[in-house]
């Protein structure tokens, strides 16, 4: 049913990965998008961004583009298949050398995340799923993992979260691994490389709407923190938390938070 448009995306993505990798491995400048300095940027994302735009908008020039580094047009709205990007998840870690990112593409139809990719340079791992298609990581199928122990699950969080001191009162019950990028973590929960991960931080859809379709494609399920699915290409495109597990593990993680989280 997909076919054509993972084929673009697969291209794509390994193409603006190409273009990370280059800067990853010879240095680049680092510019801020705020005055926190809290914000990094750099020419790998602008450039990648620009890779991927021609490519996807070349293929499908009807179709709708959000990306975290292209200036929004509310013409999307009026767009039943929007392409949502971020061309470098991660951009911290990338600028720290640590390889857990991701270059970042999905499609969403009618709001919901129909197709993604989410393609990691540094380590050469590329996730591809799309509904009725299922997943893939390195042209291998793949599935979200079976645990169902909360206490011997693989629970992987955010680093930057986790400074800020978000994940303390979760620690006691879960065993936590941080990792970088929340697509990467996405990624890696669809293809059973890890079992869940949570956020009480709202998240931008360009960070979450690749990972979103790798999820469900592989069997898990993802939704944000109340259980309502997660819809994209909003007018404001900043979505509240989510929940992204294998699926015995959905209701024992929304159990958690509800008890443990802080009001």
């Amino acid at each position: 049913m997909f076919d054509r448009e993972l084929e673009v995306a697969v291209r794509a993505a390994r193409a603006a990965g190409a273009i990370v990798r280059q800067y990853y491995e010879g240095g680049v400048a680092v510019d801020y998008k705020d005055s926190a300095r809290d914000n990094p940027v750099t020419a790998a994302d602008t450039q990648a961004d620009a890779c991927i735009r021609e490519a996807v908008r070349g293929a499908f020039p009807q179709d709708g583009w959000l990306s975290e580094e292209t200036a929004d047009s509310h013409e999307r709205l009026t767009r039943r298949r929007v392409w949502i990007v971020d061309p470098l998840d991660g951009t911290k870690e990338f600028v720290q050398h640590i390889p857990e990112l991701c270059v970042c593409i999905g499609l969403v139809e009618d709001g919901a995340a129909v197709l993604g990719v989410s393609f990691n340079p540094i380590t050469d791992e590329l996730f591809a799923g799309a509904r009725g298609v299922g997943l893939t990581l390195n042209g291998a199928a793949a599935r979200t993992s079976t645990t169902a122990d909360l206490r011997q699950a693989r629970i992987l969080a955010s680093r930057s979260e986790d400074k800020r001191g978000e994940w303390d009162a979760f620690k006691p019950h879960l065993r936590v691994e941080l990792t970088g990028s929340v697509a990467y973590k996405l990624a890696l929960i669809a293809a059973g490389r890890g079992d869940g991960t949570f956020s009480l931080t709202p998240k931008h859809e360009w960070d979450i709407c690749a990972g979103t379709a790798l999820i469900q494609a592989g069997g898990g399920r993802i939704t944000d923190c109340d259980g309502q699915p997660l819809r994209f290409n909003r007018e404001r495109p900043l979505l509240p938390g989510l929940i992204a597990t294998n699926a015995p593990l959905y209701e024992p993680i929304r159990a958690l938070i509800a008890e443990v989280a802080p009001r």
